[in-house]
């Protein structure tokens, strides 16, 4: 295929666009960002209308700077982010629920005794981060009107008119027969959504529909939740790799083949994608604060901003026996407490903005570690290495701490849109029939390997410290 495409990655915080060429790379680039509003309680919302006027604005930016036309559009999506709108007219009926929105624990509650159920039958855990207590919570208390779906639904209808899902977002609903992928009758009862009119489930690559959104009519070929397109840009297509991605949150996926591994450790299993009606599988991780706890340090003046990272980290050689536990959002995998906040202990009169960016570094690493370790454990064996890509890899600090305490080598993609990149190489796929994931896929090297430079005693001594207060905390709040 000729032509370069348009890859458009619509995240939490904001909406990257690149267009890419086969031959020549990233031919230019568009942002716009999104702001989410944080409110009491654990709610977090978006104005719908952002999410789309932001993919509009980046794909444009994106186009303009490359100065040619493209021959296909990839769209990534947020995953879990939910709203009910009008199908008719393309309205939004309510607010967006962001991911981290913790409103629908309600509903999880009351769902309790069919947990090991859902679990099995969708690979989730019953959890207010997935997408199918939310759009119960949106039934039950803000409209019966129009549809309930995930944001990229919403998208791909406002875009193209069509209304599909693909199915490794529909794997991030708990309404997806994990085994099938298909809607799942009984997941549908159990959250009272069995009369919804829910989207089509269609492979990750194939023709949606045609858009003139961004000016001449384009193709939408290429459809993904985020962190499974960044897997597919880091090469990770077969068992044994594991990638990690450094947003608003991070999210540690290990490919798991063509079968669902369905183990005890705590990990999600999910769809990575499907490809021609076959599908890949892989298990994912979440930690909920990465980059939005460097942004709580920057709004209390620690920092003046994730840049500074490194430099304010460098002033001090430790973190002086200060432990963060990052829980700003409550904690994710392995644990499934989203009821939790987070601690900040080991403080002294000496504490200064080092130690607590150190502490910050450690437990955001700390926790990707843990879920590494429930990677392999699941697996039957260890992860060599781990690629890792997203804005917070830039900092040489955390990517180096990562690696102390996971005692493996730490692969920097070096192009950090990994997410864009994989869900271009989808539309690409999806303009192509016949093209094979290895051909579509750019070139990967790291930017930069960082390897382990303390003893494995010392990986163990500072994991135990961090493993402490997260017992801490579990101690104190009640289940």
């Amino acid at each position: 295929m000729t032509g370069p495409v348009l890859a458009v990655d619509q995240g939490t915080s904001g909406t990257k666009a690149l267009v890419i060429c086969p031959e020549r790379g990233v031919l230019g680039t568009g942002f716009a960002a999104v702001r989410p509003r944080p409110m009491p309680g654990g709610l977090v919302e978006v104005d719908p209308a952002e999410l789309y006027d932001s993919v509009v604005e980046a794909g444009r930016r994106a186009l303009a700077e490359a100065g040619e036309p493209v021959v296909a559009l990839g769209l990534a999506n947020q995953g879990e982010t939910v709203l009910a709108w009008d199908p008719a007219t393309g309205r939004p009926l309510t607010d967006a629920l962001v991911w981290q929105d913790r409103r629908a624990a309600t509903v999880c509650a009351e769902l309790a005794p069919f947990g090991e159920e859902l679990q099995h039958l969708t690979g989730l855990p019953l959890d207010p981060y997935f997408a199918a207590p939310k759009m119960a919570w949106i039934r039950r208390h803000l409209t019966r009107e129009g549809v309930v779906t995930t944001s990229d639904t919403w998208l791909v209808h406002r875009l193209t008119g069509a209304y599909v899902t693909d199915a490794a977002t529909a794997g991030r609903t708990q309404l997806l027969d994990l085994d099938r992928t298909r809607w799942s009758p009984r997941a549908l009862d159990l959250y009272g959504l069995s009369g919804e009119r829910l989207p089509e489930v269609v492979d990750n690559a194939g023709h949606v529909g045609t858009t003139t959104a961004f000016g001449a009519e384009i193709p939408l070929t290429g459809l993904a939740v985020d962190q499974q397109a960044a897997l597919l840009a880091q090469h990770i297509t077969g068992p044994g790799g594991a990638k990690c991605t450094y947003g608003t949150g991070a999210f540690l996926l290990a490919h798991t083949g063509d079968t669902p591994r369905r183990g005890g450790s705590g990990l999600v299993s999910c769809v990575a994608w499907r490809l021609v009606g076959e599908t890949g599988y892989c298990l994912d991780g979440q930690v909920y604060t990465a980059a939005s706890a460097v942004r709580w340090l920057t709004d209390l003046g620690v920092l003046k901003g994730a840049a500074d990272l490194d430099t304010v980290g460098a002033t001090v050689p430790d973190s002086g026996g200060v432990t963060f536990v990052p829980a700003l959002a409550g904690l994710a995998a392995p644990w499934w407490r989203g009821d939790l906040r987070g601690s900040l202990t080991g403080l002294g009169l000496d504490t200064g903005p080092g130690h607590l960016v150190r502490a910050l570094c450690e437990g955001i690493a700390a926790q990707v570690a843990a879920l590494a370790d429930a990677a392999a454990q699941d697996l039957g064996a260890p992860l060599e290495t781990l690629r890792v890509d997203g804005g917070l890899t830039r900092s040489a600090l955390l990517m180096q701490t990562q690696a102390d305490l996971l005692q493996r080598p730490v692969e920097v993609s070096a192009l950090p849109d990994a997410t864009a990149l994989g869900v271009g190489a989808l539309a690409r796929l999806g303009a192509e029939p016949g093209l094979s994931v290895a051909d579509a896929l750019p070139d990967w090297k790291p930017a930069a390997v960082h390897e382990p430079r303390v003893g494995a005693d010392e990986a163990a001594g500072r994991l135990a410290a961090f493993r402490g207060a997260v017992a801490a905390l579990l101690d104190q709040a009640p289940a």
